[in-house]
């Protein structure tokens, strides 16, 4: 099935969800759009800075350690 057939579907399924549900599904799709706005380079250079920060602080997990985290999700 290709993607416009699951949203036509998705959006069927909506006229029969209760308000509690349609309330979070509405809430994760603006908070999804909000995710995407674009950032100033200013704010883009700013984050990477404060990232190496934290690399050179030691506040970070190999890969190894963040494989045995995952798994025990």
């Amino acid at each position: 099935m290709d993607l416009e057939a699951r949203k036509y579907e998705f959006i069927q399924k909506l006229f029969s969800v209760n308000e509690t549900l349609f309330t979070k599904l509405e809430t994760i799709i603006n908070k999804e759009t909000e995710e995407f706005e674009r950032i100033s380079i200013e704010q883009y250079n700013k984050e990477i800075d404060e990232a190496n920060e934290e690399i050179d602080n030691g506040n970070f997990y190999t890969q190894e350690e963040a494989r045995n985290i995952a798994s025990q999700w």
